[in-house]
């Protein structure tokens, strides 16, 4: 049986896989979330991999406040950069598989076609420069990883798009939602199986990998169709991203080719529309 420690797991993510991992009796988790581990903290990692003899960890711990970052960026650097790279170390002591989960705003969003795995890599914002640090520390200590870089995640857990867009439509009758801004929503259920199939799979490759729904859309589009399926009546207004003040700014263009993980692991990847419908039903139980 492979033991598997998952880090962050009080995110959206971690809760995602926690949710799923009943199904996967294969595998015996241990989740740990920043109260319970702090990846920032070397001796912590050190202590908790020398309790158990771990062949995976997958780390979803993350700092994920774009805005946030651009004032608060040594805090999302010792999360985003040092953490991953402590890891990194901890786990080549100990002969075990990092899965470590990145982003699409390690692009700048200039190209027009999907981005693969070789293209180059410019972050336009704090956030996104200090998970491409994440990835480069991870990749030059340990040969044993795996990088996935994923967009706009959502789900029934924790603090998202979906439920902003849900709350906010209780409270206005309106909303101005940017339009400007193209990427794949991605359900975080979707990317915890993607990730557990890594575990479970014989996979040779090991390296960076790009994961999302199937599909394309902006802001505007997403809360439409989030609107729609949940047969609301708040009306949406698309506006430009220039209308629109944040602290960061953000790529306008950030879809991922998907076609190394999908050859690799031979994925069929559902469009984000149909993910999205399993989400808003599972939003009842939770």
């Amino acid at each position: 049986m492979k033991k598997v420690l998952v880090t962050g797991a009080a995110g959206q993510l971690g809760t995602s896989i926690r949710d799923i991992s009943k199904e996967y009796k294969q595998l015996d988790f241990t989740f740990k979330d920043s109260k319970e581990l702090n990846i920032t903290d070397v001796t912590a990692i050190n202590v908790v991999f020398e309790n158990e003899n771990f062949d995976f960890c997958i780390n979803c711990a993350a700092y994920t406040f774009v805005d946030k970052a651009e004032s608060e960026k040594e805090l999302a650097e010792q999360i985003n950069t040092i953490g991953p790279k402590n890891l990194a170390h901890t786990c080549k002591k100990n002969k075990c598989t990092l899965i470590h989960i990145s982003t699409d705003f390690v692009f700048d969003g200039k190209q027009l076609h999907p981005y693969n795995e070789e293209d180059k890599e410019n972050p336009v914002n704090v956030y996104g420069l200090t998970k491409l640090n994440g990835e480069k520390e991870i990749a030059k200590t340990l040969k044993e990883h795996i990088i996935i870089r994923t967009s706009w995640l959502y789900s029934e857990f924790g603090n998202n798009f979906l439920k902003t867009i849900l709350r906010l439509s209780e409270e206005k009758k309106s909303l101005n939602i940017v339009k400007d801004q193209i990427g794949t929503p991605t359900y975080a259920g979707d990317l915890g199986k993607v990730i557990l199939k890594f575990i479970v799979s014989d996979f040779k490759l090991y390296g960076t990998y790009h994961y999302s729904n199937e599909g394309m859309a902006s802001w505007y589009d997403f809360a439409k169709v989030i609107v729609n399926k949940k047969g609301l009546k708040t009306k949406l207004f698309p506006i430009k991203a220039e209308n629109y003040s944040t602290s960061a700014q953000r790529p306008k263009y950030s879809v991922l080719d998907k076609s190394r993980i999908k050859k690799t692991l031979k994925l069929e990847i559902p469009n984000w529309e149909d993910s999205l419908t399993i989400a808003i039903s599972k939003l009842i139980k939770y």
